[in-house]
């Protein structure tokens, strides 16, 4: 998505030998995922924080084009699930008398010592963040300016950004910004102390207009209203899903190709069939135990939707048995009105679905259940079947029916691509839905995981 957000310096720095780069990131694209950078163009020097396609691994680097590295540190560490939250933090301080010592990356928590370049700044030298901009083109989040000074199209930044903060003068280790908690996993520190300086700032990204102020997607809440500009937000641009609380969304990873792999969009929330009959995908994170809900938007009409078993090793494979999975046991709501378990009808003449229908399913692997909604109400009669324990864990999946198909449905887990006109969030509080999560299911996020198990 073609969203990215710019500011100029915000005054003189408070110590140009260092400064603190923290944010919390989650792909859904291998591209160039461009973080954040600094006045490249024409030939000047420019700043990158970039996790890169070719290899995947993470670069920070302080250039000139085709002249010097001022810096480059790049890891050995590849950055491929698109299931989960990376928090980065790079600490410049050039003061130091050991090179290794004057940028340092850390990646949830630990600082990466297994690098592939470690070309290092020398003692005492400015960093290129605190000098003034070219042309009014400082700081670049989710995109790069190219060699002509102009935002790079090919370039915008696919995924989610939480808890976005940059700090002028001084150079913080990992654990002022996060720690780890008692299951062993790296969360964030919500309000880190931080002394921010002149052109420091924290972005939440939790307001929607795309003017520099503090009502905007890019509001600098940390207290120097060091705001940025927003451009392409889209119609949600602020989400549930955060380094807080883990959605699952659709599996990039486990993207059928068998006749085509479907196209992927919104933060892997939207699949598009791209024409291919058998095509499809399921959602990232699979449970063996707890109830879940979970919704989507119709944007077509001849496709199916249901849950797919990982037991015994198989996997999302849509071959032999198009469109409707092979092996794995999958149950599933199609849209010529019928309810399948196992590929076969076990409820047919139901309601058929078409474009704006919200589908939704409430899956109980404790009591081996599952029900199918179409707006609210619910379709066919509730699904009793052991092989729900038996083919553990499921994920929640859709695929496609015809070759003349594209666009098919938009995944909601709790955290919407597109608008929500009702609200509802489960009993803990948790997700956006169109419709009453049903009592006792729970959206399918990292927190509800975590007290209910998967």
């Amino acid at each position: 998505m073609s969203t990215y957000l710019t500011a100029d310096r915000f005054g003189t720095p408070t110590n140009a030998k260092k400064y603190t780069i923290s944010v919390w990131f989650k792909l859904s694209k291998n591209t160039n995922n461009h973080i954040l950078s600094y006045n490249y163009g024409n030939g000047q020097r420019g700043f990158d924080l970039i996790v890169r396609s070719n290899d995947q691994t993470l670069r920070v680097e302080d250039f000139t084009a085709g002249v010097t590295n001022y810096f480059d540190i790049r890891t050995n560490r590849v950055f491929r699930d698109y299931s989960a939250w990376y928090h980065i933090v790079v600490a410049y301080d050039s003061t130091q008398s050991t090179a290794a010592d004057r940028v340092k990356l850390y990646v949830n928590g630990t600082q990466e010592t297994s690098l592939a370049a470690s070309t290092y700044p020398s003692q005492d030298l400015d960093s290129f963040i605190a000098t003034t901009p070219q042309n009014n083109k400082g700081f670049l989040i989710g995109s790069f300016y190219n060699s002509a000074g102009n935002i790079d199209a090919g370039n915008y930044f696919a995924g989610y950004m939480s808890q976005f903060i940059f700090v002028d003068g001084t150079a913080y280790a990992a654990s002022t910004f996060g720690s780890t908690n008692t299951n062993g996993i790296w969360i964030s520190n919500s309000s880190p102390s931080v002394t921010y300086g002149t052109n420091g700032f924290k972005l939440d990204f939790a307001g929607t207009g795309a003017s520099a102020d503090a009502s905007g997607f890019g509001a600098d809440s940390s207290g120097n209203g060091n705001h940025f500009a927003s451009t392409g937000l889209g119609t949600n641009p602020s989400t549930t899903d955060t380094c807080v609380n883990n959605f699952a969304t659709f599996n990039l990873l486990d993207n059928d190709t068998i006749t085509g792999a479907a196209t992927l969009s919104n933060g892997n929330l939207s699949i598009n069939a791209n024409s291919n009959a058998a095509s499809g995908c399921p959602s990232t994170i699979a449970v063996s135990n707890g109830a879940w809900y979970i919704e989507g938007k119709c944007l077509s009409s001849t496709f199916e939707i249901g849950v797919f078993g990982y037991g015994d090793g198989f996997s999302f494979n849509l071959a032999n048995h198009p469109p409707y999975g092979d092996n794995g046991y999958p149950f599933a709501y199609e849209y010529g009105g019928n309810l399948k378990v196992n590929n076969s009808n076990v409820q047919t003449g139901l309601a058929t679905y078409t474009t704006n229908d919200i589908l939704a399913i409430a899956l109980d692997m404790d009591n081996n259940t599952i029900k199918f909604f179409k707006n609210g109400s619910q379709v066919g009669t509730t699904i009793t079947d052991s092989n729900l324990s038996t083919f553990a864990p499921y994920t929640f999946y859709v695929a496609n029916h015809t070759g003349s198909n594209t666009n098919m449905f938009s995944l909601n887990t709790g955290n919407p691509s597109y608008t929500i006109a009702s609200g509802n969030a489960d009993a803990n509080g948790y997700g956006n839905f169109e419709y009453a999560v049903p009592s006792g299911y729970y959206a399918l996020c990292s927190k509800n995981l975590a007290a209910y198990g998967g």
